[in-house]
């Protein structure tokens, strides 16, 4: 029975020593050099805090030594939440606020921006050179359990503050075990990581490729920028693997990468995070006709993903590619308004029970209990469903089909946004009165509408661009002399839609 992760990366580190696991755009890692260096900071932090299941701020970039200062984490007893310093100061000190890590690792660059937000901060370089010391990290492990916590990572939040999601290792392991029995991962797969590492899709990259003994390459993030760049970096590292957000590979897609070369080796071909327009994964079908391609579905207090869909039949181009069928160990239940089972076609909020679902929000219990509620189909003994909020229904032949968001949290650019978060950071700004966002799914576009004396609009994008980071940063702004209100007093969204859409 695996209880823990680095069972995982100690099993490969027998298998495959030499083997490269971890692969940047400068540097390369192998299993045994992993193993060695994520202990020695495991030991560096377990001497000099001596705590356990408590939160380490890991500040990352797109390299291995990020993913070393995940597992040395882990190797301490302790979960990482991944921290990227490319966001707003006041974003960071929220998320610090949040979580009060015991400490926060990184690079030496990093050190005066967090020592002025007045937290204490480790240099990589340093703790990665002490010597490991593996009696406490063995009595470490003999008291760990799988239901420890692994990670957290920051969600977007509708009362302003981002949410930590906590995931535990029972969690995590599920899902790699799924990933390994659905999808025929083996050693000879080479992962090509496009999430960012504070980005729950990265999980299925990183943790897929410690229990496969694969090789994971981080694709640097300016390829996607240039795509005819991103495919020769795909053969030049054979990879054979992508877990991408639908996003990305809408970027290939749209400036017809593939026109000249085309990727060698990539076999598997799965994506998240958004509706795939069946344009694109046509365009991918069409260049690589023999690939497999899958569609998966979760959140990220779910574990990543709770079902998937493999691509089996052609589509036209109104049709909605499926969720799927739930993954083995998970439960999808679609509930209508009145909390019960929908029937035939009738459209009704996922909610999901199991193993995959997270601990909770860390240190935020009255959203925890909101949200990861009691199955009401269950009256007897306590059983936990987390309530996604996603509208969906079942088609003739038993598949899931997403419908709609149930409030107005969306999903824009791979990532859920709550769109309450950007009107908290608007009505924050002196000269705002009150604004509303609403997002248009046809074009993509998140649009602000702000109530103000005066038309201000780069005041506004400057204001926001302080606080937020730039996936929420509306790509429209439309200032009014007054937001229509409904009978109720509340504003009139719908009415704002026809104005902006007319």
């Amino acid at each position: 029975m695996i209880i823990n992760v680095l069972e995982y990366l100690e099993y490969s580190y027998e298998k495959k020593t030499h083997k490269i696991v971890f692969s940047d755009e400068h540097n390369e890692i192998t299993y045994e050099e992993l193993v060695d260096k994520s202990k020695r900071i495991g030991s560096w932090i377990s001497k000099r805090y001596n705590v356990k299941n408590k939160p380490i701020a890991v500040l990352i970039d797109r390299n291995i030594e990020s993913l070393v200062m995940f597992l040395g984490v882990v190797y301490s007893g302790n979960f990482y939440v991944p921290i990227d310093m490319n966001l707003p100061n006041e974003r960071i000190k929220s998320m610090f606020c949040t979580i009060s890590p015991i400490t926060i690792i990184g690079f030496e660059s990093y050190r005066n921006p967090i020592e002025q937000l007045g937290y204490e901060f480790n240099n990589y370089s340093d703790i990665s050179k002490v010597e490991s010391d593996h009696k406490i990290l063995d009595d470490i492990r003999s008291k760990m359990i799988d239901t420890d916590p692994l990670y957290a990572i920051f969600t977007s939040g509708s009362t302003g503050v981002p949410k930590a999601v906590l995931i535990s290792h029972r969690s995590v392991i599920d899902l790699v075990e799924c990933f390994k029995e659905t999808f025929e991962f083996s050693d000879n797969d080479i992962f090509g990581n496009q999430a960012p590492f504070d980005f729950d899709v990265s999980v299925k990259d990183i943790y897929s490729t410690l229990k496969n003994s694969a090789t994971m390459q981080i694709i640097p993030k300016q390829l996607f920028v240039f795509p005819v760049k991103l495919i020769d970096y795909l053969n030049e590292r054979k990879i054979t693997t992508v877990i991408w957000a639908t996003t990305a590979l809408c970027v290939v897609a749209n400036l017809r990468a593939m026109r000249n070369q085309k990727p060698l080796y990539l076999e598997k071909i799965m994506f998240s995070g958004e509706v795939m327009p069946i344009k694109i994964l046509n365009y991918w079908k069409d260049n690589l006709p023999d690939a497999k391609y899958v569609n998966l579905y979760g959140p990220t207090e779910i574990t990543c993903n709770c079902s998937y869909y493999k691509v089996s039949r052609e589509y036209e181009l109104n049709e909605v590619l499926p969720i799927g069928i739930p993954f083995k160990n998970t439960d999808i239940i679609v509930l209508n308004e009145k909390n019960q089972p929908v029937v035939e076609e009738e459209i009704g909020e996922l909610c999901v029970r199991g193993t995959s679902l997270a601990l909770g929000y860390y240190n935020n219990t009255e959203k925890t209990q909101e949200m990861f509620c009691q199955n009401p189909l269950n009256a007897v003994y306590p059983e936990r469903i987390y309530r996604t909020g996603d509208l969906v229904k079942y088609n003739k032949m038993g598949e899931l089909i997403y419908c709609s968001r149930k409030d107005f949290q969306v999903k824009h650019m791979g990532h859920r946004i709550e769109l309450g978060e950007i009107e908290v950071a608007a009505n924050a700004i002196d000269f705002v009165e009150r604004s509303c966002c609403l997002y248009d799914e046809e074009r993509g576009k998140i649009i602000l509408f702000y109530q103000s004396e005066r038309e201000q609009n780069e005041e506004v994008l400057s204001k926001l661009s302080e606080c937020l980071p730039k996936y929420m940063i509306p790509a429209c702004f439309i200032c009014m002399k007054s937001i229509p209100l409904n009978k109720n007093a509340k504003i009139d969204r719908t009415k704002l839609k026809e104005k902006y859409i007319n």
